[in-house]
């Protein structure tokens, strides 16, 4: 027997999402069927898409990808001792087999890791797993940058925005970044290698850009939409291309008048800009690929990451409101045990 703790979301958020959404409950889990194999829980990941993709029923488990250890199995493809990436949710231990397993509805996302080496496992759910995917591919297939291009992101300190700038970098472009406070853009020019970083809490965004980008942005990687990013389309290139990967900045807000931006379609037709948004679940049937390229830069040292990782699956909850108020620095993870 086999005791699960799992957290229920038990209301839905309204405005920011707060300790009493969330309820810690137990379950004990049946003996593994053929072909099942039983996984326990090390890293749990927390990110802004959890928040909207909740179903429309309540109360209902929270959704979420993980690193797990296959501790028991009757599945000669994942045997014991395995390391597993797999969305099952924030639980600490789940029975699953491999045909059961899609993100969304979606496409299959379960798969072994790669060896990592000396690297800690937690990666594979950062910079060498979903998070690194969003960033490869949502970047190189959308934007498709060219050497010597400039490259502008908005939430620039968060997972996927800092390992879009250090990919830009590697591919010769000129990379600015917007992020939430001093110490991040501090982080993002003298760690990192970006060319400039503004905080966007302090700084007028049409001047930062004016003075750091007189050229012009040729490429908008945006991961908080809002009034940040029509400020970037305004000083976009002829031709220019936009990865939208997310719109956090309206995520928590309650008030429509404070949803509203300025309007961007003359920007768009007038640069004729190509704009996309995407979720990383479009390439996961190339998802090794993403994972070998970004463990090679790690590697080889072209690709640095940042972990915030809180202890303990009880402080779940808390990882996940501190990413909505600009907590993390890099990828926020929970430490199971």
């Amino acid at each position: 027997m086999v005791l699960s703790r799992k957290y229920v979301v038990q209301t839905p958020f309204v405005g920011e999402p707060n300790k009493s959404n969330f309820k810690i409950v137990e379950e004990v889990l049946p003996a593994i069927a053929e072909n099942e194999f039983l996984a326990e829980a090390a890293f749990i990941s927390v990110d802004p898409y959890q928040r909207m993709k909740l179903g429309a029923t309540f109360p209902c488990d929270m959704i979420g990808g993980q690193v797990a250890k296959v501790i028991e199995s009757r599945n000669s493809e994942y045997p014991v001792g395995s390391w597993v990436m797999g969305h099952f949710g924030w639980r600490t231990h789940t029975i699953t087999k491999p045909e059961n397993e899609k993100f969304c509805g979606q496409k299959p996302y379960l798969y072994k890791l790669p060896d990592f080496g000396d690297l800690p496992v937690s990666l594979a759910l950062g910079v060498c797993g979903r998070v690194g995917n969003t960033a490869y591919f949502g970047f190189k297939e959308i934007c498709q940058p060219k050497a010597g291009e400039t490259v502008v992101i908005s939430g620039a300190a968060g997972a996927v925005g800092s390992h879009v700038g250090q990919i830009a970098k590697i591919l010769g472009c000129r990379v600015i970044g917007f992020a939430g406070s001093d110490d991040k853009c501090e982080w993002l020019v003298k760690e990192l290698g970006f060319d400039y970083a503004g905080n966007y809490k302090t700084t007028n965004l049409a001047d930062f850009l004016k003075e750091t980008a007189p050229k012009g942005v040729d490429c908008y990687f945006d991961n908080v939409g809002g009034e940040i990013s029509s400020t970037v389309l305004s000083q976009m290139n002829n031709y220019g291309r936009v990865a939208v990967c997310g719109a956090i900045s309206g995520y928590n807000e309650t008030d429509p008048e404070k949803r509203k931006a300025t309007m961007v379609q003359g920007y768009i037709v007038g640069k004729q800009l190509k704009i996309e948004g995407f979720q990383v679940n479009r390439f996961a049937d190339r998802t090794i690929e993403g994972i070998n390229q970004n463990l090679k830069w790690v590697r080889e040292g072209k690709l640095k990451y940042k972990e915030h990782i809180y202890e303990g699956f009880e402080s779940a909850d808390d990882a996940f409101i501190g990413l909505f108020r600009g907590d993390n620095i890099g990828k926020s993870l929970v430490k199971v045990k």
